[in-house]
């Protein structure tokens, strides 16, 4: 895991060079948010999740996680690894869940015209004409909820982890001692 994040995750040089970042590369290449510790990696893997599942525009999910890791103190670094949960093989399945539970909470979105869109392979046009009818509340009140929950799941989670490796690595030092 640790080998796939160096390769495909971008590093403070390459962001300071970055366009998108260069107006706030003094707050995002703060040496603080890229330290590994007990309290930046939840926060870190928490943002992750709520950026990626809820902004699922891939470009704007790495700038928009970065971004909100600064007030947060969240850990970029993971915080972007996390982004990746939404991928092109889990997007559909996001979008389905948000919108059932939208459509659950009574909102109202069509989907069977979401359905045809899917299958007919529908050009952006008919994807924003989609959104801004009916779907838009629906799906904007699921992704909300559904990335508000995984974010705090994998808060709880990291920090367990977190928990558990150090105590790992406490119990093989008193060993050796």
């Amino acid at each position: 895991m640790a080998n796939w994040a160096r390769t495909h995750l971008p590093t403070r040089d390459s962001l300071e060079q970055s366009v998108l970042i260069r107006p706030f590369a003094h707050l995002v290449l703060r040496a603080d948010l890229w330290r590994f510790n007990r309290r930046s990696v939840p926060r870190g893997v928490a943002v992750g999740l709520f950026v990626g599942i809820f902004a699922l525009i891939p470009g704007v999910q790495l700038v928009g996680a970065a971004l909100l890791c600064v007030p947060t103190r969240g850990n970029i670094p993971l915080a972007g690894a996390m982004t990746f949960l939404s991928n092109p093989a889990t997007t559909p399945f996001i979008m389905l869940a948000s919108i059932a539970l939208g459509n659950a909470l009574g909102f109202h979105a069509d989907l069977a015209t979401l359905n045809h869109l899917f299958t007919s392979g529908a050009g952006m046009g008919a994807w924003m004409h989609w959104l801004l009818s009916d779907g838009a509340p629906a799906l904007m009140v699921g992704l909300a909820i559904i990335a508000s929950v995984s974010a705090a799941a994998g808060y709880c989670v990291a920090a367990l982890v977190w928990r558990r490796m150090v105590a790992t690595r406490r119990r093989k030092r008193r060993l050796r001692a």
